[in-house]
This record gives structure tokens, sequence and C-alpha cells, in this order.
């Protein structure tokens, strides 16, 4: 649908898998017809029909546990954001990573090591600088409001900053020993830099 000279007038904030949050300022999509979104795109069929090295934000808010083939995922991001943009994403994290019928996985701390050149362990071949990882106890504070009388919602809140602010003094120990003391954590949140060159 975009040819070069289209791109031009798209923005370039993406919002991808947006369901029914749009963002405004932001080009929303989402392989759900149902979506309030601007374009639908099968999101399992590569490559997107995206410009490359168009986006300077990219945002993933709760999409990846439902994907397939979420590296994939991560490289058609890859390929369509500018050299220096930004991949932020927030995800289940695997503690409480299936509490929805449709989430494939959880994720963990971890993950951004995937995306680092010198991780042995299991290196993707796409790169990402890590800028930012995040564990949040009560996630999708929108969603809440929905479900929860107020009194539920102010305790579940404020009982979440008292546990982010302990959980984030190092997520890697809160992921491994006591995220699972509070029920674990409901969102990992990362932000990740495509390189320069």
């Amino acid at each position: 649908m975009y040819s070069d000279d289209s791109s031009s007038t798209l923005t370039e904030k993406l919002n991808l898998g947006c369901g029914q949050y749009p963002k405004d300022g932001f080009f929303n999509i989402d392989g759900d017809s149902n979506a309030k979104a601007d374009q639908v795109v099968d999101l399992s069929e590569f490559p997107y029909d995206l410009p490359g090295s168009h986006f300077e934000l990219v945002e993933a808010d709760h999409l990846f546990e439902h994907l397939d083939n979420q590296i994939k995922v991560m490289g058609e991001i890859h390929r369509i954001l500018k050299p220096g943009g930004i991949l932020h994403m927030r995800v289940p994290h695997f503690s409480r990573g299936f509490t929805h019928w449709d989430h494939k996985r959880g994720f963990d701390v971890s993950y951004p090591l995937y995306f680092q050149k010198n991780f042995t362990g299991g290196y993707t071949g796409i790169d990402f600088d890590i800028q930012k990882v995040k564990l949040c106890w009560f996630a999708q504070p929108y969603l809440k409001k929905e479900t929860l009388s107020p009194v539920q919602y102010f305790l579940g809140s404020a009982l979440g900053q008292i546990f982010d602010f302990f959980g984030n003094l190092s997520p890697y120990a809160c992921s491994r020993i006591w995220c699972f003391w509070v029920g674990g954590f409901e969102e990992v949140e990362f932000v990740f830099k495509k390189p320069e060159n």
C-alpha cells in the first residue's frame, strides 16, 4: 500500500498491534479487522507493507505474547526503524504471562540478550541496544479501571508502586527469586534502540 513516494506523508511513529487503543499522533496498525486501526496488517506475513528505515518510534503494548514468530517481528521492526530509532515494548512477565487464553509465551528480563552480538547463547542476528528494562506489578491500568472497584484499583495501584520500586532495584534478582513472593509481575517493559550503523 505504501510506495516510496507516499511514505513521506506517513507519520514516523507506529503503534504496532493497537487493538482497541489507538494512540494519537501514531500510525496504528493491527492484524484484527475489528481493531481501531488505521491499517489492518497480517502480522504473521513478512515483510510488512511498511517502508524501510522510516519510523523513529515503534510501540508495541502487549502484542508479542500473541505472536507465533516474535523473532521475525523483531526483524521487521529493525527493518522499518530508522538508525537510532526506538522500539518501546511491554509484554507479560513469565511469572504471570499466561493469564490470557491467547498468550503463547511470557517474557523474562533476559530477552534483550538475544539481540546483542556478544551473546553466544542465542544471538538472533538482529542488533538492538537495550536502553531500559522495567518490571511492573500492576500493569495496564486502563483495563483495570474497567474491571475493578475504585477501592481495589487504589489498593492495587498503591501495592504496585511499592513492589515496582523494590523489584526494579535489581530486575534480574527479582525475576529469579522474589517476584513469586508477590504473586508474580504482570509486565516487563523494554526500550530498545536500533544502532546508528
